[in-house]
């Protein structure tokens, strides 16, 4: 079998969530991973790149959509370690932030049906989907029972559904997106 990876690459570092998604999820308290400038609000609090939103105080439900690439694990283990926070980040279960941060510490994730197309920091929509499938990752029960019940399309993964072993998990996983293609 030959698997190719989309990529998509632009020269941007940033790319601003779908404002739906953030509405469908909030309100939201603080964003660590605010755009510098922003068309829309995703929380009442925003930190930048400028203020470094890792280093902040987090107070509240936090959305993050953290940078992608080598700095996604640092972010992703920040929310685990808050415990109050919705995290979007490509679905790259196979990672080691997924195996530290996410399996058996997340309380439910959402993988996105489709590829999700991000924004520019105008608001406009990207020309081209994400490079990869999205996943929404909720710490703590709140934010995994908004998650679940946000209409939002995709397969949902609850945190009693993933308390086996990576292949219990991907086994659960194979069988609703089989399910999920056989409904669409």
């Amino acid at each position: 079998m030959n698997i190719q990876h989309e990529r998509v690459s632009s020269g941007k570092d940033e790319w601003l969530t779908p404002q739906w998604i953030t509405e469908r999820l909030g309100p939201f308290d603080v964003d660590p991973c605010s755009p510098v400038s922003r068309p829309w609000d995703t929380a009442r609090q925003h930190y930048s790149v400028l203020d470094n939103g890792l280093s902040k105080q987090w107070l509240g439900r936090v959305w993050c959509n953290p940078p992608y690439g080598v700095e996604t694990a640092r972010w992703v283990s920040r929310c685990a370690e808050h415990g109050n926070a919705i995290v979007l980040i490509f679905a790259r279960t196979e990672t080691r932030t997924f195996f530290d941060a996410i399996w058996g510490r997340a309380d439910g994730l959402l993988f996105l049906k489709g590829r999700l197309r991000f924004c520019h920091v105008t608001g406009l929509p990207a020309d081209n989907s994400g490079g990869a499938p999205s996943v929404l990752v909720a710490y703590g029960r709140d934010n995994a029972t908004r998650l679940k019940t946000s209409g939002i399309a995709g397969a949902w993964v609850g945190a009693t559904e993933h308390c086996g072993s990576p292949q219990t998990i991907a086994q659960q996983l194979y069988a609703k997106a089989s399910k999920a293609e056989m409904e669409a």
